[in-house]
């Protein structure tokens, strides 16, 4: 079953009539910046249960792109009991088209900024260690440029599991919305 897509504009309007919004992303992402509303059900833990739908008639997913709420996805017509539709653009679109978001700033990064963060110290080292140090440190920076080019093929980043297992990125934060289902981290 395909779901029909939507603007953020159309999103709103449902959302105004009841609609209940189901944001897809991690936590650490939900915490940092949502819709006001909106309720946290990771992408990740859609096999552990489905969204409490609170007698919606309607439900629109979205993450922070589109990228992960891709209409075809038999998953997300599949956990809730009712009308279901994708918001196009997620929640960047949604800003673009000048509707409000709450942030905070002070919660947790998220586990692939960290992770590009990471990347990017670890290239920039590479490349300074090789031109300063000894041109072997080069091969630093290669192996860095390999594993982007492996997580951007195969939609898993080896980096981005490391830093969720850092101690910073075990603390589970408690997320305004969100439906007891574990934490990315």
């Amino acid at each position: 079953m395909t779901l029909k897509t939507i603007s953020p504009t159309q999103a709103r309007k449902l959302a105004d009539a009841g609609a209940i919004l189901i944001d897809v992303r991690e936590p650490r992402e939900y915490a940092r910046e949502r819709i006001s509303g909106s309720l946290s059900h990771p992408l990740s833990r859609m096999r552990q249960g489905n969204p409490d739908t609170q007698g919606a008639k309607k439900a629109v997913f979205l993450c922070a792109s589109g990228a992960r709420t891709n209409p075809k996805n038999p998953a997300l017509a599949a956990c809730v009991d009712c009308d279901a539709y994708v918001m196009e653009g997620g929640i960047i679109a949604w800003k673009r088209a000048g509707l409000p978001v709450e942030r905070e700033e002070r919660k947790p990064m998220s586990v692939l900024r960290q992770a590009l963060l990471v990347a990017g110290a670890l290239a920039t080292a590479g490349y300074l260690l090789g031109t300063f140090v000894n041109p072997a440190w080069h091969l630093l920076s290669l192996l860095v440029g390999c594993g982007l080019l492996f997580s951007g093929t195969t939609n898993f980043c080896p980096m981005a599991f490391f830093v969720s297992l850092l101690p910073w990125n075990r603390n589970k934060p408690k997320l305004p919305g969100a439906t007891g289902i574990g934490q990315f981290g």
